[in-house]
């Protein structure tokens, strides 16, 4: 299973599950993480918390311990 935690610098990713229960997975998405949405690593901090992803048109920074429970699959350049 490949999560957001992991998404690398530079790459598109699209999501295929929330994982968790509850305000955990309301949170995530009431921020815009829904299934199918493609979203953009633009940075990581120096020591990797948080990431800044790019979603839905908005800039998003998250902590790598909610980013672990979003599901995705890598986006092929076309």
């Amino acid at each position: 299973m490949n999560t957001l935690k992991d998404g690398k610098v530079g790459k598109t990713y699209r999501i295929v599950k929330i994982h968790g229960s509850g305000p955990l997975k309301r949170r995530i998405m009431d921020m815009g993480l829904t299934k199918r949405v493609e979203v953009f690593v633009r940075k990581s901090a120096p020591f990797g918390d948080p990431i800044q992803i790019n979603v839905r048109n908005y800039e998003l920074s998250m902590r790598r311990a909610d980013a672990m429970n979003i599901e995705v699959e890598e986006v092929k350049a076309q």
